[in-house]
């Protein structure tokens, strides 16, 4: 649904995105994670046709962005990072408005609009003036417009930018909601919404495409570097002498301390290939070892680790 082939954008000197490559299938929703300036809204800008690309190739729907760019604007939807609403309209007018201008036939546009506002909980603010509402409602509001004209691709730029925890929800939902039948793809900088939301990540920083996977599957990937997590009853300063001479062992931290009892990390180089020498270690050491158990890395660790380039195997 979505095809891009070494696309590049440069602004004078400056990078923008370098030679990045990458698919979208049909009803998937994938997640374009990165820090700021590493190339999310750059590229977004280019598949909904709002900016030019100084080389390479992309189509959406099938349709290509250079050579199509008016089919491509009527498969998609589009989200930006600021929603662009004119906050002196009413809510039915402005949708109204939008679908117009994406060419939906008059006769379904009042239609199209009623459908959208109870897809997206607006209904009960139709009398509302956009500029009356809240920011999640905005939100709603701009999920609307993107919604109007049915397209098979979404384009969601930051969608929960600025939401409160309960907003952040809310509309977390919608989109979970919005998939199946359309192509959904979103940037964020909230992980845990990344890792909710969507099948598959990208993961960019400045201009490159870092790795590209189901989070699962990133996760596993990245396990070569594994963590086990040991609570163990004995003198701190001595368990963590003996956990860090481990054959293997990077590092151990003690990251607790209750008393006798403490709850230490041990990082090993070969995945866990070490870890079964650690009841060892604690009996050798005449100590009670209380839990060892497998530590599974966050998407915050992978984005973390990627970023920085530690360790990562491509």
């Amino acid at each position: 649904m979505i095809e891009v082939e070494r696309l590049s954008k440069t602004y004078g000197d400056a990078r923008g995105i370098e030679d990045i490559t990458f698919s979208v299938e049909k009803g998937e929703i994938l997640g374009f994670l990165g820090p700021n300036g590493a190339g999310k809204t750059t590229t977004m800008r280019i598949l909904t046709c709002f900016m030019s690309a100084t080389s390479g190739s992309a189509k959406v729907a099938g349709y290509d962005i250079f050579e199509d760019s008016l089919k491509v604007r009527s498969k998609i939807g589009y989200l930006p990072e600021t929603v662009p609403l004119y906050t002196d309209m009413q809510v039915p007018v402005y949708l109204r408005f939008v679908a117009g201008l994406k060419d939906v036939p008059w006769k379904k546009i009042n239609f199209k609009v009623a459908e959208v506002m109870e897809q997206v909980g607006l209904t009960h603010m139709a009398h509302k003036f956009i500029g009356e509402l809240s920011k999640g409602y905005r939100q709603r509001v701009g999920l609307a417009q993107a919604l109007v004209n049915d397209p098979e691709v979404l384009i969601l730029d930051e969608p929960t930018i600025g939401l409160d925890p309960k907003q952040i929800v809310e509309i977390r939902s919608l989109i979970k909601g919005l998939g199946g039948g359309r192509t959904i793809m979103l940037s964020s900088h909230i992980l845990p919404e990344v890792s909710m939301l969507c099948e598959r990540v990208i993961i960019i920083d400045e201009g490159k495409i870092k790795a590209m996977d189901t989070p699962d599957n990133l996760m596993s990937r990245l396990h070569a570097a594994g963590r086990v997590q040991a609570r163990i009853d004995g003198p701190k300063d001595k368990v963590l002498k003996a956990l860090r001479e481990i054959s293997g062992a990077k590092k151990a931290d003690a990251v607790s301390d209750g008393g006798a009892t403490n709850l230490y990390i041990v990082e090993f180089a070969d995945g866990k290939a070490g870890a079964h020498l650690i009841p060892r270690v604690v009996t050798a050491g005449g100590w009670d070892l209380h839990e060892l158990t497998p530590m599974r890395l966050s998407l915050e660790d992978i984005f973390i680790r990627i970023v920085t380039e530690e360790d990562i195997k491509q």
